[in-house]
């Protein structure tokens, strides 16, 4: 049986995030990206990445739906049978981080969703690349196909995230963690933890990258995500020793 993956998108993307991460995986697995454009918590978000397909899946979670996938695997352990964590991180919210981001919520209301786009975007790519129109114009459009109101609670999901640490060291899938080596947003170091305290995880550094990784180096990180699906299946099949 081909192995049935969902992508959990970040903040403000949908499916065209993980464009070149589909199309890679797509001759080999069945592929389907999670909608939180409704979601007003992590815990809604991973039920609704649960929901997707029945049974056993492979969660590939890319920032703030890295956080839904650890929540997934925290509520549904036995159906997550591959996880990839991709540019993320495992704590909750921090002293002061709320005035920030609502912040850039009041923005987005105020001048739309293209301001916001001018002003949240540039700390999320690599540095050099911050003007960069083939890299920046894509991922504005994708956040003007989105709406103040998905932007107010997705941040609100994002302030009440759960503490997911405690989730870590009991997590027995394969795990993959991806992160751009100059992501300014959730630093290599943050990932490289991550992979230290799940068991058995590997990591992954894409070079010249910022936080958008499958944005910035689609080559990449699909073919990182291809090597990691490659690997033995972590389950027998039915009907095998």
């Amino acid at each position: 049986m081909r192995p049935r993956i969902v992508f959990c998108p970040g903040l403000l993307c949908d499916a065209e995030v993980f464009a070149a991460q589909i199309a890679a995986l797509a001759p080999v697995a069945e592929v389907a990206v999670a909608d939180f454009t409704g979601c007003a918590s992590i815990i809604a978000m991973a039920a609704a990445a649960l929901a997707v397909f029945d049974g056993p899946i492979a969660l590939v979670g890319f920032s703030m739906g890295g956080r839904a996938a650890l929540e997934a695997v925290r509520i549904a352990p036995d159906r997550v049978e591959r996880l990839v964590l991709m540019d993320t991180g495992a704590t909750p919210a921090r002293d002061g981080e709320a005035a920030g981001r609502m912040e850039l919520v009041d923005l987005a209301h105020r001048d739309g969703m293209r301001a916001l786009a001018a002003r949240w975007l540039p700390p999320m790519v690599h540095a050099d690349r911050e003007t960069d129109p083939t890299l920046v114009a894509p991922i504005t459009a994708m956040v003007e196909r989105m709406t103040p109101a998905i932007f107010e609670r997705q941040i609100r999901a994002l302030l009440g995230r759960p503490d997911a640490r405690p989730v870590l060291a009991s997590i027995r899938c394969p795990t993959l963690v991806v992160v751009g080596r100059q992501d300014r947003w959730s630093p290599l170091e943050q990932n490289r933890e991550l992979a230290e305290i799940v068991p058995g995880a590997r990591l992954a550094v894409i070079e010249d990258c910022g936080h958008f990784s499958p944005v910035e180096r689609p080559g990449a990180v699909a073919a990182a995500l291809v090597d990691f699906f490659a690997g033995p299946s972590p389950r027998p099949e039915a009907g095998t020793a």
